[in-house]
């Protein structure tokens, strides 16, 4: 056996050192570094591979597994890729090992599907079912912490798909140290990375997050496999959100909208429609965007509340959109908008807990905030989408025909979006006012 080390490596950047420091040396993060034992050998065996020519290989690159949810298929890029890695991150109780559950039951007919567990019983993992309504004659359950015996089984069984429950609990016998820990986390994870791309095994790998709401572990995981994806909920919502924000078969940014009921997820495949309240839309400081998620269009209601300020600081709050953005825009609608908010409160809300990053909600942000403050409805069916610039010019976004003509087919009569952005063919349904100034797009909105 290999000569163990004693090291100590940072959770943030997996930098090692010689001794104990309140702040790691390479990353400067604080608090971070933690005991370990590595090996001086590789702890994983060669597996013999010979180089090969690329054009002897044959294969299919578009094969993909149907996981049974339109919704999560979009995220991941059209499906489960063979011998893909995906890293599934959440808040505890999000809902991460019920989709997970639900997607074995809907692929086992296609493919031997091991799902192992370290932190239930088999009990409890026959309750879910049975709660979930899945049939489970075909499914493989495996109950253990030790990740040698995850690997021997799977490849015992020839199974297709694994899926681990959670990476935390898992641990490697030649690493001394405790489950959860650094050398822990990427000991077992470059395990199954291995074993996922020699076998052509499509792994699903369930993570614990910090209260910061990243991965837990050192950043190289992260790294290590091919998806990374992440549940994003409101807690006053029924709704959750899984996004993609890494991956390697498919659009960054991807997002899949899911509603937990008591049989488990249940798909929303009209994503617009949650967002939207029509009874609202007729409201001062209500006005719907055209928001760009992944590969397709989502409208989402942004509503603003113009109000006199109580005390000598006049607050400028956003959820939703970015807080410091908002009060750029605020000063870039008081010099070229000849709108004077000053002394008044202003709350922006992004209705339905979704955070748009992208600028093509700065126009109707700020058309919603004029609504609010003059007292004075938008029309009723508008839609607008554009970024603002300092100097008052209303920029285009990126797929603007693409948002135009989702607009329409969700029953919208009217656009307001930067000029360029104007279609040479204007969708049936809808009339599209190209704007290039944000005193324009005032004029046009009331």
């Amino acid at each position: 056996m290999a000569k163990l080390k004693t090291a100590y490596v940072c959770a943030e950047c997996s930098a090692h050192s010689v001794k104990w420091a309140g702040q790691c040396p390479e990353c400067s993060a604080w608090n971070t570094l933690s005991e370990t034992r590595i090996s001086s050998a590789s702890l994983v065996a060669s597996s013999g591979a010979e180089t090969k020519v690329l054009s002897d290989l044959q294969l299919d690159p578009e094969e993909r597994y149907a996981t049974g949810f339109g919704e999560f298929d979009r995220v991941l890029g059209g499906g489960l890729v063979p011998g893909a890695v995906v890293l599934l991150g959440g808040d505890p109780g999000v809902g991460k090992s019920t989709l997970l559950q639900q997607i074995s039951g809907r692929i086992e007919g296609q493919n031997a599907v091991l799902y192992a567990t370290g932190e239930e019983s088999l009990r409890q993992v026959s309750q879910r079912a049975q709660r979930l309504g899945l049939d489970g004659t075909t499914l493989l359950v495996l109950a253990d912490t030790s990740l040698e015996n995850v690997l021997a089984e799977a490849g015992r069984t020839n199974a297709r798909v694994i899926i681990v429950d959670s990476i935390q609990t898992m641990s490697v016998a030649e690493m001394p140290s405790a489950p959860g820990s650094v050398a822990q986390l990427r000991e077992s994870v470059s395990r199954l990375v291995q074993f996922a791309k020699r076998k052509d095994v499509a792994v699903f790998i369930i993570g614990h997050v910090t209260k910061e709401g990243a991965i837990a572990g050192p950043r190289v995981v992260e790294h290590m496999v091919d998806t990374v994806l992440y549940f994003e909920n409101d807690p006053a919502s029924r709704y959750t959100m899984i996004r993609s924000v890494k991956n390697r078969f498919g659009a960054t940014g991807e997002m899949g909208v899911f509603a937990m009921t008591e049989a488990g997820f249940r798909e929303v495949r009209n994503p617009s429609a949650i967002f939207l309240s029509r009874e609202t839309l007729t409201q001062p400081g209500s006005l719907v965007s055209v928001a760009w998620e992944g590969s397709r269009a989502l409208l989402v209601e942004i509503q603003a509340l113009v109000a006199d300020s109580t005390g000598g600081y006049p607050k400028r709050l956003a959820q939703g959109v970015d807080q410091n953005r908002l009060a750029l825009l605020l000063a870039v609608l008081q010099r070229h908008g000849d709108v004077e908010l000053g002394p008044e409160d202003v709350f922006v809300n992004v209705v339905g807990g979704l955070r748009i990053a992208e600028t093509a909600a700065d126009l109707p942000a700020l058309l919603s905030v004029v609504s609010s403050f003059r007292d004075r409805p938008c029309h009723e069916g508008l839609v607008s989408f554009g970024e603002v610039g300092l100097t008052g010019e209303v920029r285009p976004v990126r797929y603007g025909e693409e948002r135009i003509m989702t607009a329409a087919q969700q029953g919208f009569s009217c656009a307001i979006v930067p000029r360029a952005n104007v279609p040479k063919k204007t969708p049936d349904g809808i009339s599209v006012v190209g704007v290039r100034r944000l005193s324009d797009a005032l004029d046009a909105a009331f």
